[in-house]
């Protein structure tokens, strides 16, 4: 990589969450670019994200998680729910479930016929297959040598395929790869998991990249605002250790956030619809009506039943049990310390008249590291 200019890079990028590891990734292959990552979190590193048992901490832990609520829900009785989102290297990628779904082929097409040209299923599959590295699937839909490690578990406990057997008893379709040509039914599920570890946006895409000198970051920076020449993108101003810092980009700005924090910049930058700006007290830069609105997310709810066997995870919450689990993991990257748990699922339509599913179901046997 050529040294940059003093304070300048041809790329910021703000975040270091599955769009910015790889952005900086791509934009550093060929060491064409300097490219410089802006991330508030710190490192990633340590068994609380790597190990994937352990998943419900750092979703639970501000230290990882900026610990979002949102606004009272009217049609929830006025609740408030917690939206988890990364803060850290690896962004949401390193504090999720690692439960791997591409998303249903009509989604994209609907976004295609609303207007979003280019984001057609059959314009999007080749870069699914690029980034994939999956262990089988279904030929001519699955990637086999990109840096996103993909596995299915092992299925040890009869409870995972009697999940599956239930679905089918139930009349609902078998899916061996419901990434393939066939997402309705029930199957197997996949995790982001390599070598008992967290396969997050940032060991597959940003370490590489940092390691190889292709890409510099700076972590525990909060970005603050976009720095404009008229409606011209220069950098970013930063906080950083207290102090107020500026960097400069001499090809682009890339805000990549989170769907939260990404608007929210835009916003304290002058950029968004102007009755906001006006009413914070920010001078309009652009006005831009759609920034910070039309955001949709989808709920989870939990159904516990209890398990007629003994068979479930719950023997093996125990210090002692755990102490094994853990050691296990550590000196051999396997066991129980290495799945997320997320073995079968079922994806189903909820009722008549819908054209494809639109309820996902993930089964397990209960977290086996719970901080809650």
């Amino acid at each position: 990589m050529t040294t940059p200019k003093s304070n300048s890079y041809d790329f910021v990028i703000i975040g270091s969450g599955s769009a910015g590891s790889v952005l900086a990734d791509r934009l550093s292959a060929q060491a064409k670019h300097t490219v410089l990552v802006l991330e508030y979190g710190g490192s990633d590193r340590g068994p609380l994200i790597q190990m994937p048992s352990a998943l419900s901490y750092p979703m639970n832990m501000g230290t990882y998680n900026w610990g979002f609520e949102s606004e009272p829900e009217p049609f929830l009785n006025n609740r408030k729910l917690a939206t988890p989102r990364g803060k850290v290297m690896g962004g949401s990628s390193s504090i999720n479930g690692m439960v791997y779904v591409r998303g249903h082929a009509r989604d994209f097409d609907t976004w295609a016929e609303m207007g979003a040209t280019g984001w057609a299923f059959a314009d999007v599959l080749p870069y699914f297959k690029r980034q994939e590295h999956v262990e089988g699937g279904e030929p001519n839909w699955r990637g086999h040598h990109g840096p996103l490690y993909v596995k299915k578990g092992l299925r040890k406990n009869p409870l995972y395929q009697a999940f599956i057997d239930a679905g089918q008893q139930a009349g609902y379709p078998i899916t061996p790869d419901y990434n393939g040509h066939q997402q309705e039914g029930f199957g197997a599920m996949e995790m982001t998991v390599h070598n008992g570890l967290r396969w997050s946006a940032a060991n597959a895409y940003l370490w590489p990249a940092i390691r190889q000198g292709r890409v510099d970051i700076k972590t525990k920076c909060f970005a603050r605002r976009i720095l404009m020449q008229g409606k011209k993108a220069i950098g970013v101003e930063y906080e950083q250790g207290g102090e107020v810092k500026q960097v400069f980009a001499n090809r682009e700005v890339i805000i990549c956030a989170s769907t939260i924090n990404s608007p929210a910049i835009l916003q304290r930058s002058g950029i968004g619809a102007p009755d906001v700006l006006k009413a914070a007290g920010v001078e309009v830069v652009q006005a831009l009506p759609g920034v910070g609105g039309n955001l949709q997310d989808h709920l989870e709810i939990y159904f516990q039943l209890r398990s007629l066997q003994p068979i479930t995870l719950n023997g093996q919450l125990g210090l002692i049990s755990k102490s094994k689990i853990g050691l296990q993991w550590l000196l051999f990257g396997t066991g129980l310390g290495a799945t997320n748990h997320f073995e079968s699922c079922g994806f189903i339509r909820s009722r008549a008249g819908i054209d494809y599913p639109d309820i996902q179901y993930h089964f397990l046997l209960e977290l086996l590291l719970r901080s809650c």
